[in-house]
């Protein structure tokens, strides 16, 4: 993660709850690159699932393929402060993100407009739908 970027935890004119909520994608895409399923799975709703431009996939397919090794991550920057709008306990996070993954074998290099959508569930904030989109080549 570019610490630059994120190493003051609130920017001004940002509340307390926004920066929690940038704080948690930050340490969410840490997960990522750790590779480590169990706590990429802590992030998640049971009923998660990602959208991209090769259809829709469950947290269950997901995680499976992190867990068999078939995909790995080795970065993930968040390239902007994600923009942060929360209504009635739920919130929805956008921004742009760089990650390089290894899929099968072959490396993928992605820059994206992603957007997640947390819902709070006993007090917890857990993303229920991932959506990527792939930046527009200049």
């Amino acid at each position: 993660m570019d610490e630059g970027l994120y190493s003051d935890p609130q920017a001004p004119g940002e509340d307390a709850e926004d920066a929690r909520l940038i704080g948690l994608v930050t340490d969410w895409a840490a997960s990522i690159v750790a590779n480590d399923p169990v706590r990429i799975a802590g992030f998640m709703a049971d009923d998660w699932v990602i959208v991209s431009e090769s259809g829709v996939a469950s947290k269950e397919q997901f995680l499976s393929l992190v867990e068999s090794g078939e995909l790995t991550h080795s970065a993930m920057e968040l390239v902007t402060r994600p923009r942060v709008r929360v209504y009635n306990g739920t919130a929805v996070l956008t921004g742009r993100v760089t990650n390089t993954a290894h899929y099968q074998g072959t490396r993928y290099d992605a820059d994206e407009w992603t957007t997640d959508v947390f819902v709070k569930r006993d007090g917890r904030w857990l993303c229920v739908l991932s959506h990527i989109t792939p930046v527009a080549p200049s």
